[in-house]
């Protein structure tokens, strides 16, 4: 029996072009706003875009954040996607707000001047600093599309996998144990970014 991929919906947006892309790869992808459903679920991808604060406000509402922190705990496979590859660390500069601390690590706001552009918008390289089967295939410069004006910074080195380039270098890619995320997005990225996504679901930490 195929495994079901649960993709958790917070009023977060963009879970249709998660759950097609997962659909794309053979895959049947549920989005779910039930904390029971997320606890048990087989494979979690947590995605989204938004402002911080309201995020963990609304997980709240739901009781999300508490079940996303247990499945978390479960050791089975978690992938965060922008927003969602935020507040699964500690704490966030967006708001000054306490985040779901699922990986130890700050969310810190692009170090860009003045008169750059924010936010981050657009097709962006990915340079791999560490391996991990999430990167399977995929090859060290590729493309992606970012949109975000804040960036995770994980308080390990080892947790770091990629990193881009937008007036200075932040965290792109990270993993700590069964949880994976990206401050891009795979689902509008392109054959890379479904390749990414393909190495997610065939991923057993």
């Amino acid at each position: 029996m195929t495994e079901t991929i649960a993709i958790v919906d917070y009023e977060a947006g963009n879970l249709t072009s998660v759950r097609l892309a997962v659909e794309k790869l053979g895959r049947r992808g549920v989005i779910t706003a039930d904390p029971e459903e997320v606890r048990c679920a087989e494979r979690l991808i947590f995605p989204g875009v938004g402002v911080a604060p309201h995020v963990m406000e609304t997980l709240a509402q739901k009781g999300l954040d508490e079940a996303l922190t247990d499945y978390a705990g479960s050791g089975r496979p978690l992938l965060g996607i922008c927003i969602g590859a935020q507040v699964i660390l500690n704490h966030s500069d967006e708001g000054d707000v306490a985040c779901l601390g699922i990986v130890e690590g700050n969310v810190e706001r692009l170090d860009a001047p003045a008169d750059a552009k924010l936010p981050h918008m657009g097709w962006n390289g990915v340079r791999c600093v560490g391996a991990h089967p999430l990167l399977t295939g995929i090859a060290d410069g590729s493309q992606f599309y970012f949109v975000h004006s804040y960036a995770p910074s994980p308080a390990e080195a080892a947790a770091v996998l990629g990193v881009t380039d937008y007036y200075g270098e932040f965290t792109s890619v990270l993993a700590r144990g069964n949880v994976v995320a990206t401050q891009f997005h795979p689902e509008r990225s392109g054959r890379v970014g479904l390749r990414l996504l393909e190495n997610f679901l065939a991923w057993n930490p």
